[in-house]
C-alpha cells in the first residue's frame, strides 16, 4: 500500500515582499502567528510590485512571516498539520465545557501504538442520555459569564464527533490557542485497489456517496432550526438581491465552521469527495476539467504510473460535449433538451446572422458510457456497448453514418480522417469538388450549344 503524503507548508518560491489579503491574525500561547480565517492569501510581490505568487492559507496555520516582511527564495511562509482540522479560540478567557458528559457525549482513549490518553467527543445521540446534549467549549471571562467574538457572538464552539479535545475545563487560553482537532478522512492509506473504483467513479460521472457540499454564493454561515437527525445551515449572502441558500448535514458529520463564519463560493461546507456536477454548476467547466484530471492522476500517481494530461483532457472533453438548453430564443431547440456542442455553435451563429436570438443553455456531464452512446456515428457507438440497442435504432429511424470521426472509419476498412490519412481525405475533397466543376461546365457548355443548334433551325425554318 502507498501512504498519501499530504503537503503541510508553503514555501516562496521567488524573493520578495509579503503582502496579506483579508489579514486576521492572533498570537498564541507560544507566540505564533496564527491565521484565524479561511480566506486568508499571502501574496508575495517581487522588486517590481509584480505579484509573483498567491498562496492560499488554511484556517489555524502557523504564519513563519507577517504584513511588509522580506523573504528568499525557499523560505518557508506557513506551515500547518495536514491531518486534523483545527478549532481555535478567537477570544482570550477561560475554557468551560457544555454537555460533555463521560460516556454520553465523551470518552477516554488511549493510543495501541503510544499509550497516550486522549478525550474523544463520541456520537451522544446513540445512547439515551444523550439525546438532548450539545456538546460544546465556551471561553469565559474573569467573572465568568461567557465572553463575546468579534461578531458579537457567544465565544461558544460546537463539538462535532470524533473531535479530539487539547484543553481541559479551568484552563486559560489566548486567542488562536487550540481547543479541539477534528481528524481528516484523507489522512487513510490508500492504494490502486481503492483507486480503480474511484477512477471509474470519475469517469461514470457517478456522485460519490458521502459528496461534499460546495457553497453556492459568498456570504456568512448561520445556523437554522435541526430538522430530525439534520442540521440546518443557512448561507446568508453578501450581496443584495441574493436568496438564502439552506443545506440540511446529518448532524453526525464533521462540520468545521462555525456561526458568522465568512464563506466564499465554491468552498466546501462538508468535507469529502465533491460531486462532479457541482463543481460544474458552482465553478464552471475549467474548474470541473482541472479537477477530474488531478484527481484521476491522483490514483495512477500513488503507484508510480506517469500518463500525459492530454490522454485524460481528451476523454473529458468528450464527457463535455452535450449542452442542455435553458432558453431556446429563436432557434429550433426546446428548453430542457440536450444537443451537440458543434450544433449549438452552429444554430446560434444561423440565428445570429439572420438577426434573430440565440439559444442559452449550460453544459452537461455524461459518464463515459453515456457519452459514448450520444455520438453522431451509430458505427461508433455500437462498437462499444449496447450493440443490439444501438443498431436497432439507426435502423428504425433510418440513420446515416457520414464516417466522420476515427472510429468508424477503421471499422469499414478506410483510411482514418487523421495525419496521411487526412491529407488523402482533403485531396479527395478537392478532386471531388474540381469534378463537380468540370461535370457543370461541361453541363452548361453542352446546353449552350444546343440552345445554338436550335437558334439556327428555327431561324431557317423562319426564312
Amino acid at each position: 500500500t502507498a501512504q498519501v503524503v499530504d503537503s503541510s507548508f508553503i514555501e516562496s518560491n521567488v524573493d520578495g515582499t509579503i503582502k496579506i489579503r483579508n489579514r486576521s491574525v492572533q498570537r498564541d500561547s507560544d507566540g505564533n502567528l496564527i491565521a484565524m480565517v479561511r480566506n486568508m492569501s499571502i501574496v508575495v510581490i517581487d522588486s517590481d510590485g509584480n505579484e509573483r505568487a498567491v498562496h492560499r492559507v488554511a484556517y489555524g496555520s502557523k504564519l513563519h512571516v507577517d504584513e511588509g516582511d522580506s523573504v528568499k527564495r525557499g523560505q518557508r511562509i506557513a506551515e500547518w498539520d495536514p491531518y486534523t482540522r483545527p478549532m481555535l479560540a478567537e477570544v482570550d478567557g477561560v475554557v468551560d465545557f457544555e454537555d460533555l458528559v463521560d460516556g454520553a457525549s465523551v470518552q477516554e482513549t488511549a493510543d495501541e501504538a503510544t499509550g497516550i490518553t486522549k478525550r474523544v467527543v463520541i456520537d451522544w445521540r446513540s445512547s439515551q442520555r444523550g439525546a438532548d446534549l450539545k456538546p460544546a467549549i465556551v471561553i469565559k471571562d474573569d467573572k465568568g459569564a461567557i465572553s463575546k467574538n468579534s461578531r458579537g457572538l457567544d465565544a461558544r464552539l460546537m463539538l462535532s464527533v470524533d473531535a479530539v479535545l487539547s484543553v481541559q475545563p479551568g484552563s486559560s487560553v489566548k486567542a488562536g490557542d487550540v481547543l479541539a482537532r477534528i481528524p481528516l478522512e484523507s489522512a487513510k492509506t490508500k492504494d490502486i485497489t481503492g483507486g480503480l473504483p474511484r477512477v471509474a467513479e470519475l469517469f461514470e460521472a457517478r456522485r460519490p456517496k458521502d459528496h461534499a457540499i460546495i457553497a453556492e454564493i459568498d456570504g456568512t454561515i448561520r445556523f437554522g432550526r435541526d430538522y430530525k437527525n439534520k442540521r440546518r445551515i443557512i448561507i446568508d449572502p453578501a450581496e443584495e438581491g441574493v436568496e438564502p441558500v439552506e443545506y440540511l448535514i446529518p448532524k453526525g458529520k464533521h462540520f468545521h465552521l462555525q456561526e458568522g463564519d465568512a464563506i466564499e463560493k465554491g468552498e466546501y461546507i462538508l468535507d469529502g469527495n465533491p460531486a462532479p456536477h457541482d463543481i460544474l454548476a458552482v465553478k464552471g467547466v475549467e474548474a470541473l476539467a482541472a479537477y477530474l484530471v488531478n484527481e484521476i492522476q491522483e490514483v495512477y500517481r500513488l503507484q508510480g504510473v506517469t500518463i500525459n494530461d492530454k490522454h485524460i483532457e481528451v476523454i473529458v472533453r468528450q464527457m463535455l460535449q452535450k449542452i442542455e438548453i435553458t432558453d431556446p430564443g429563436d432557434t429550433e431547440f426546446f428548453s430542457g433538451e440536450q444537443i451537440d456542442k458543434l450544433d449549438f455553435e452552429e444554430a446560434n451563429r444561423k440565428a445570429i446572422d439572420n438577426a434573430r436570438d440565440p439559444a442559452k443553455g449550460v453544459p452537461v456531464l455524461l459518464g463515459i458510457t453515456k457519452a459514448s452512446l450520444q455520438t453522431r456515428s451509430f458505427f461508433s457507438a455500437a462498437s462499444f456497448q449496447e450493440t443490439t440497442r444501438v443498431l436497432t435504432d439507426a435502423a428504425v429511424n433510418g440513420k446515416t453514418d457520414p464516417l466522420v470521426g476515427l472510429k468508424e472509419n477503421v471499422i469499414v476498412g478506410r483510411l482514418i480522417p487523421a495525419g496521411t490519412g487526412g491529407v488523402m481525405k482533403r485531396i479527395r475533397q478537392i478532386a471531388t469538388h474540381r469534378d463537380d466543376l468540370i461535370q457543370e461546365a461541361q453541363r452548361q457548355q453542352s446546353s449552350e450549344s444546343a440552345a445554338e443548334g436550335l437558334l439556327e433551325d428555327m431561324t431557317g425554318a423562319a426564312e
